[in-house]
């Protein structure tokens, strides 16, 4: 049996100590200077980078290389490129587009629809979870169900005011306008 899978050395703990220390500090720092943003989830592109960031901590924590410093430069290079592309989408729509996934209608009324579940690979069963977990007990109290450019999805109600503003950018809201028509 080889002890050194379940050992360690004081050194070891001291190193991961110091380097969790430093780590820690750096995020804090470049938080800070990047904003809120830097943990949000509102689009994939953020998700994907939180995800750069665990990734390089880990690495950082875990094992030698990359060393401390190193360790913090990546981290300061990933919120350096988030801060530049979220302050990019902001200016430039071509970059938004870019970036961003486009909101997808699944579900109208009753209808699910079945070519946007596709695109959005995901299944009616996924539906089903996604409005029981919004509290739903009954199709007729569903409007509209969206896939939002973050993959989280939204369940809009019958009854509620809509200000279309809200739904202008939705892959196929001129569906939900009609079943709002329908419904009147």
């Amino acid at each position: 049996m080889n002890e050194g899978w379940i050992t360690t050395s004081a050194s070891s703990l001291l190193m991961v100590l110091v380097s969790a220390i430093g780590v820690y500090l750096a995020l804090l720092l470049f938080t800070r200077l990047a904003g809120l943003r830097s943990f949000s989830k509102m689009s994939s592109f953020d998700f994907a980078i939180t995800i750069a960031f665990g990734s390089v901590i880990a690495s950082t924590l875990l094992s030698k290389t990359p060393a401390l410093f190193t360790g913090i430069f990546a981290l300061a290079v990933l919120y350096g490129i988030q801060y530049a592309v979220s302050r990019s989408r902001r200016m430039f729509p071509a970059v938004e587009k870019l970036v961003d996934n486009e909101p997808l209608l699944l579900m109208v009324g009753h209808d699910v629809l079945a070519e946007n579940l596709d695109t959005g690979r995901m299944t009616v069963g996924d539906i089903k979870s996604k409005l029981r977990m919004a509290g739903v007990t009954h199709r007729d109290e569903v409007l509209a169900v969206v896939m939002e450019s973050t993959g989280d999805v939204a369940v809009i109600r019958h009854g509620d005011p809509i200000d279309p503003w809200l739904f202008e950018d939705i892959r196929g809201a001129d569906k939900i306008t009609a079943a709002r028509r329908a419904a009147s």
